[in-house]
């Protein structure tokens, strides 16, 4: 009868949200690329149309990455002073930024010249967008308190609103219609504006509503969701979910950020909201529940944010000039072996299916994998079985040596899920007295350290238990010759007596719960 090894006990890991599917998929976003500007990075715009250019606003220029080498393409800098918000138009061939001095610029993405000038802004202008569904509007907002959509062409404005008082920092047209603005000021309100009556339809923030609907920080942020019927906004650390179809209802107000929330951003479907703050942190949310499933943490405060439409590029801007890319290998970005081998066969490009690997162009690639000859077809072979080699305790307990077996598994490489599936061995053969018998102080020790260090362990505390009685049992009558065993033992008794105390205060706390819980239940049937 061949020798059965050890099995070794596997225990319930505690669930952790650093493994689960969702921290796995954003924790892909890796090798980082960082970028030193001059200047704190104030815009990120990734283009909606392939390969998904972005533009990086920064000091007095846009400057035009391409995704897949980080390197820069084009560079912007017919500015007069800080440039802010650029933007690429959904097709690729257009950028828009305004300037600390008011103008709005549009340029051509190739040869950098200016087509149009819009100048009727009379200071800086921290938003200057592309309409996503009619691009030839471009929308505006001043730190005049104004804002304006622009009919590129013409270059004149299809309409201007100045309701808000103070200085308008955020802006977007609606993706599902081109006629509605929302847009957030430093008079702590977000407002929605209709082109078509050129009136403020909605004011959100300015009273106490439901769901801690009063902005009391200035809007740093907004963004619409791509429906149009709700939107988010960012006021000092507190995120804020409107309801525009119910006439701007605040259904929920957020705190995870410590300090002001600077950007906000969607994954591709927008089921993922993203948003950086000057806490250096970026917080993930699941729109669904709103609940944060996963963070990360940067060098530097967070100014802006922005992820591709592929999903394969996350880019941050912080205000020490430092732009950080990092990338995620997507579905599409190469070809695996099994696919290229597939192609290969259809088209034809193949010498043998058991010889050499498909060919590549007119040179062959020869196959290090020799195909073994099959022999006479009616040749018998007998199925040979390789031999699993035993580890060292299961050598040794297959050939009864009990106390060398148990020293094997005592050393401090040695997991403890192992130590304790050799004991319950031990306990199963009758053999524990046997291993635990014939010590002196220095065989002693270790058996004494493990039981230390896992008698309050709940994946082991039975078991520990028990060997620490057998010892106790065997050791007393030696007690005093080894000023270390002495010690060991004193130490067990004290966590022992330190756990007992424990339980004792926790079947006081369950006593007085239950106690409540069952008040609770009484006076709401009494009631009733």
């Amino acid at each position: 009868m061949d020798y059965k090894p050890v099995v070794v006990q596997k225990h319930p890991k505690p669930s952790s949200s650093k493994h689960n599917a969702e921290s796995r998929h954003w924790r892909q976003y890796k090798y980082p690329v960082f970028v030193k500007e001059y200047a704190p990075v104030t815009s990120i715009h990734f283009s909606s149309s392939k390969p998904h250019k972005y533009a990086v606003t920064a000091a007095t220029r846009v400057q035009i990455y391409a995704p897949r080498t980080q390197k820069v393409t084009k560079t912007i800098s017919r500015f007069k002073d800080v440039a802010r918000s650029g933007n690429i138009r959904p097709d690729g061939k257009l950028v828009v930024a305004g300037d600390d001095t008011g103008l709005v610029q549009v340029f051509d993405i190739n040869s950098r010249a200016i087509l149009r000038t819009l100048d009727s802004h009379k200071q800086p202008v921290h938003v200057a967008k592309f309409s996503v569904s009619n691009q030839t509007q471009i929308l505006s907002c001043s730190d005049d308190t104004t804002v304006r959509l622009w009919d590129v062409p013409s270059q004149s404005a299809v309409a201007v609103f100045a309701d808000h008082t103070d200085y308008v920092r955020s802006g977007q047209v609606s993706n599902s219609n081109p006629s509605l603005i929302l847009t957030g000021s430093y008079d702590t309100t977000v407002r929605l504006f209709d082109a078509r009556t050129g009136e403020c339809e909605m004011v959100m923030g300015e009273s106490s509503t439901a769901g801690g609907g009063k902005n009391t920080a200035p809007v740093e942020q907004v963004l619409m969701f791509p429906s149009g019927s709700m939107a988010l906004s960012a006021s000092g650390a507190i995120l804020r979910i409107w309801d525009l179809v119910a006439g701007g209802r605040c259904l929920r107000a957020l705190s995870n950020h410590q300090k002001t929330v600077t950007t906000l951003a969607f994954n591709s479907d927008a089921s993922r909201l993203l948003t950086g703050g000057l806490d250096h942190m970026v917080k993930v949310y699941d729109v669904n529940t709103y609940k944060v499933v996963h963070t990360m943490r940067y060098p530097a405060p967070i100014l802006c944010m922005a992820v591709s439409p592929d999903e394969s590029h996350l880019a941050v801007g912080m205000s020490d000039g430092t732009l950080s890319v990092r990338r995620r290998h997507t579905k599409g970005a190469g070809t695996t072996i099994g696919e290229f081998a597939s192609v290969s066969l259809r088209s034809g490009a193949f010498e043998s299916i058991l010889g050499n690997l498909p060919s590549i162009g007119q040179g062959h690639v020869k196959s290090k994998v020799k195909s073994k000859p099959l022999g006479d077809v009616d040749e018998l072979r007998v199925e040979s079985k390789r031999k699993k080699r035993l580890k060292e305790y299961d050598r040794l307990l297959k050939n009864f040596k009990y106390s060398a077996a148990l020293d094997s598994v005592l050393r401090k490489q040695t997991p403890p899920t192992t130590t304790f599936s050799l004991i319950q061995e031990l306990v199963h053969r009758d053999g524990l007295r046997t291993a635990l018998s014939g010590r002196d102080d220095v065989l002693l020790e270790p058996i004494l350290r493990l039981l230390l260090k896992h008698v309050a362990d709940p994946r082991f505390g039975v078991l520990a238990c028990d060997v620490a009685r057998i010892v106790i049992d065997m050791y007393t009558p030696v007690l005093g010759q080894s000023p270390l065993i002495d010690t060991l033992f004193f130490r067990l008794r004290k966590k022992v007596a330190q756990e007992l105390r424990f339980q004792q205060d926790l079947v006081k706390t369950k006593g007085a719960l239950e106690m409540l819980l069952a008040s609770a239940a009484l006076s709401s049937v009494t009631q009733v």
